[in-house]
């Protein structure tokens, strides 16, 4: 099955379903910095650089699905939440704008978990009636990926709308599965990264932190109520906002000091393979892309599931 993606990103929920067996044919996305990655990432698919309220629907060639992690600020309870008050939110009626342009047989939609209860749930219940009224049945799941394999709490919403009422009836969410690995499964305090990453012993920032580690293996970050402190071995969500202050970024304490955790690492607790390259952009416009994009497996275990329930 072919795929369109809107708000592409770096493109995590497309390598998702390009690892499920998918076809990506475009893609569209406005940050430059994103686009960068997503090119150097996914060579094969066209990409439309720009704001996808200039994007021409008839460019578009047709596709079976369209997926879209569209702006989730509006909505997050991190944000204002003015919802579709804000410009961002209103850019929801852009998919559906290219919807009926395409009529694609399948909509996936991922957001903050907050999308459903957002507005006393009057949100969500636009949406709802928006992709009803164009024929389309829904399904909808709220999950956190440390209950699909992934060490990290980022819980989303995750929404399938489907032409077919079978369709929609056939399909299941994947079931949950034990977390197996923990942070220092993927991090490896072993190895000495770059010494950017250490906090410098005579500031501050070092004192405070070094105060707070109680346990080498957790992670830690600078937070609005102090420092905070993972449990479990689970990560906390990676944010947006780890490239606008620099101190949002992660911390853990290796075998050679205290340091924020490396684009690599980040990518890695977002479930995103090895070879998978961050262009060559500044640092903190590649921490913005990370806390932006999705933990791939989960995507992965979703879209396996159109193919499972015989939707082809």
């Amino acid at each position: 099955m072919k795929v369109g993606s809107l708000f592409a990103g770096i493109g995590g929920i497309d390598l998702g379903f390009q690892q499920a067996g998918f076809d990506i044919l475009w893609a569209n996305e406005i940050d430059r910095d994103a686009c960068k990655t997503y090119k150097l990432n996914f060579p094969e698919t066209k990409l439309f650089e720009g704001d996808i309220r200039k994007l021409d629907a008839a460019k578009l060639e047709n596709v079976d699905i369209i997926t879209a992690g569209f702006p989730c600020q509006p909505f997050s309870v991190c944000g204002n939440q003015k919802g579709f008050g804000d410009d961002r939110g209103n850019l929801f009626f852009e998919i559906m704008r290219i919807a009926d342009a395409i009529e694609p047989r399948i909509i996936f939609l991922e957001n903050v978990a907050n999308l459903v209860k957002h507005d006393k749930g009057r949100t969500f219940n636009v949406i709802h009636n928006e992709l009803v009224s164009r024929g389309y049945y829904l399904r909808y799941l709220v999950a956190d990926a440390c209950d699909y394999g992934i060490p990290q709490h980022r819980t989303r919403t995750y929404l399938l709308a489907f032409r077919s009422v079978e369709e929609c009836e056939s399909y299941r969410f994947p079931e949950r599965v034990k977390l197996e690995k923990r942070i220092f499964d993927i991090i490896d305090k072993s190895v000495k990264v770059d010494d950017s990453f250490y906090l410098p012993q005579n500031t501050l920032k070092y004192t405070k932190m070094a105060n707070a580690i109680t346990d080498d293996n957790q992670i830690y970050r600078f937070s609005d109520y102090g420092i905070q402190k993972s449990k479990d071995g689970i990560c906390f969500t990676l944010k947006a906002n780890m490239g606008t202050w620099y101190d949002r970024v992660p911390i853990i304490k290796d075998y050679y000091g205290i340091r924020t955790i490396t684009l690599d690492e980040c990518l890695a607790i977002m479930g995103f393979p090895k070879e998978f390259r961050i262009a060559d952009i500044l640092l903190k416009s590649a921490y913005k892309q990370l806390g932006n994009t999705v933990c791939v497996p989960l995507i992965k275990r979703i879209a396996n599931q159109v193919n499972s329930w015989g939707l082809r």
